[in-house]
């Protein structure tokens, strides 16, 4: 028999309202050594230290500002999928564009 899943969806104002469960006290008190000691023993950090020396910069596409004629209707569907809209309408004529070459 499947497991059922117990998830719990929340909106922003209602998390703002729940108590915290952490000890910020305990978190406020530790010392730098102290924390990398925990960080060094816990088993999930290991080998977990990445080699900053072999990093890459890496830099997206420029991009290029126009100016462009958009239905109202569109451009307030977009504007209301909230921040980062601009990024969703070229991430769809990306889509587009990719479909149809």
């Amino acid at each position: 028999m499947k497991k059922k899943e117990h998830i719990k969806r929340y909106t922003l104002e209602e998390l703002k309202t729940l108590p915290s469960k952490t000890d910020w006290t305990k978190i406020d008190a530790l010392t730098d050594e102290k924390l990398e000691k925990l960080i060094e023993d816990d088993p999930d950090e290991h080998d977990l230290k990445p080699d900053w020396t072999k990093a890459k910069l890496v830099l997206g596409e420029s991009r290029k500002a126009i100016s462009l004629r958009m239905d109202r209707d569109v451009l307030a569907w977009f504007k209301q999928q909230g921040k980062g809209y601009q990024a969703r309408m070229r991430a769809v004529l990306r889509a587009y564009m990719e479909a149809h070459q």
